[in-house]
């Protein structure tokens, strides 16, 4: 049975303390800063794809410090950490393990020479806990790879917003010169079911003028708890007067699939991936079925410009398409990171032809559907090679609210491939090309090459000189071009080319990942 991925919240233990209330500020807040330091480093240590040198992240990050105050510096060497003021030494901590000491203890030596650095620099005091925690976290994991990265409490809310969804009513503003006007309502939101409209202004809300409020003012406003309610004061063409409108909050997940009719062919464009991308995506399919009925000859997938999200997401969604077969395996350090996923359900579409678009700005979760549907003889893709963001990250509370977000693991295609640093290759490339008709009689020709899978699939992760070889047989292009659509629609009209163009990606027999040597192969960021 495959085994799903769930990503956990870190679970935050409880201290045999005083409680904050009996605290001094100064006390309640060495006490973030050591909880910070240990839970962060320590999420590294434990779950990070490749071992680290704590010691040394943690030397790193407290050097951000001077970005702060330039006369605050921070040396240290294998077992040990200094504080400098003005290069006068104030404050130093002894590991006793040395080599061998954990992130606990570095976080707790860490945590009490920055405890001095507040007390000793006005200038670091002053920058309060976010800016100080934005600076030694950005230098901790600038060290790793450019996939993991730190959030603050604020940034951590709003990726939560995005992935989670709010409460919240379902609008997108834009605010402009002072107006807040609704540039988009949400399906299936209360917005929509109240009837507001795109190109709405609006002027008050809950009777407070928003004048003067910046756009994520407003939208903070906008938010609140599900069920609560909020007055909006609207103005709208073709009305004299502005009118007042009670809506009723609901948990609102942001948008990541939309559908439009392409004759009797099926358009779906997925934007991202969050916790309710497949969801939507079976809804709009199944309103194109009933909409085009059984004339339908087939459907286009466009996960060009998708820059990913959800891992699960993306398994549910390959899974909408396909009766059987290998959806993803991920392998990593940490034993619980080697997970497979398998299809299961059956296939949405019934089979019918399916083209997959995808372009040098597809990555991550896009890339694993790409790779799914073509290795499975699914769906032909069309576009150029992908983005190659073939890593999965965990996602860690921390304990001011803020997320980092580290990088566990790579992900294998069906037939075994890493897709990090490489990406996908097309199934027919349109790297410089713009007409689809000679495309098309190209592929009557038998004059389309086929995809390396051979060379692909023997490639190691580190290769990189063999990976970008690779990528060169069809360069990623950033701009999307009409062609990759207009091929894609002639081509589900023609069954016989459109089977030719599926084979042109045949993967090779029997290829496999050996899980154990996966674990200890080096990791190129």
């Amino acid at each position: 049975m495959a085994r799903r991925i769930v990503i956990l919240p870190l679970l935050l233990g409880l201290y045999a303390c005083a409680s904050p209330a009996s605290r001094s500020p100064e006390d309640a807040t060495a006490a973030l800063d050591r909880d910070m330091l240990v839970t962060g480093l320590g999420d590294i240590d434990s779950i990070y794809i490749t071992k680290q040198d704590i010691g040394g992240l943690t030397l790193t990050g407290l050097q951000q410090l001077s970005t702060l105050d330039p006369d605050i510096t921070v040396e240290g060497g294998k077992d040990d950490l200094k504080l400098l003021q003005k290069k006068n030494l104030i404050e130093a901590e002894k590991l006793a393990d040395g080599d061998d000491a954990s992130a606990k203890q570095w976080g707790k030596a860490a945590a009490k020479l920055l405890k001095e650095a507040r007390a000793k620099s006005t200038k670091i005091a002053a920058a309060g806990n976010e800016r100080i925690y934005e600076a030694i976290f950005t230098g901790i994991v600038g060290k790793l790879d450019g996939f993991s990265r730190y959030s603050g409490t604020d940034a951590a809310r709003e990726d939560k917003a995005s992935r989670d969804g709010f409460g919240g009513i379902g609008v997108r503003i834009s605010v402009e010169d002072g107006e807040v006007r609704i540039t988009a309502i949400m399906h299936y939101t209360p917005a929509e079911r109240l009837g507001l409209k795109r190109d709405d202004v609006i002027m008050k809300i809950d009777g407070q003028s928003v004048e003067g409020l910046t756009q994520q003012q407003v939208v903070n406003q906008l938010r609140g708890e599900v069920d609560s309610h909020v007055v909006l004061t609207l103005m709208r063409d073709g009305k004299d007067e502005p009118f007042d409108v009670s809506v009723k909050r609901a948990h609102v997940v942001p948008e990541t699939v939309s559908y439009r009719r392409e004759g009797d062919i099926a358009y779906f464009r997925i934007f991202s991936f969050n916790s309710e991308t497949a969801n939507s995506l079976k809804r709009e399919v199944k309103d194109a079925k009933e909409e085009i009925g059984k004339k339908i000859k087939g459907y286009v997938l466009d996960l060009r410009n998708n820059p990913g999200g959800y891992v699960p997401q993306s398994v549910a969604t390959a899974n909408l398409f396909l009766d059987e077969g290998r959806i993803v395996s991920i392998h990593g350090r940490h034993p619980d990171s080697h997970q497979y996923f398998e299809a299961s359900d059956g296939d949405l579409t019934d089979g019918k032809p399916m083209a997959v678009l995808i372009d040098g700005n597809s990555a991550s979760a896009a890339e694993i559907v790409a790779a799914a549907l073509q290795d499975n003889g699914r769906a032909v893709l069309i576009g150029t090679n992908s983005y190659g963001k073939g890593t999965v990250q965990n996602i860690k509370p921390l304990p001011n609210q803020g997320e980092i977000k580290l990088t566990w693991a790579r992900f294998h295609a069906p037939s075994g491939y890493t897709l990090h640093h490489l990406g996908v290759l097309p199934s027919v490339c349109t790297a410089g090309k713009h007409n689809s008709d000679e495309l098309l009689n190209e592929l009557k020709l038998g004059e389309l090459p086929k995809v390396p899978v051979a060379q692909r699939n023997a490639a190691k992760p580190d290769d990189t000189k063999a990976l970008d070889a690779l990528r060169q047989t069809c360069p990623a292009r950033k701009n999307e071009d009409p062609v990759d659509l207009e091929l894609a629609l002639k081509l589900l009209q023609q069954p016989g080319l459109y089977r030719s163009a599926v084979n042109l990606a045949d993967p090779p027999e029997g290829a496999q990942v050996d899980d154990a040597a996966e674990a200890l192969l080096p990791f190129v960021p």
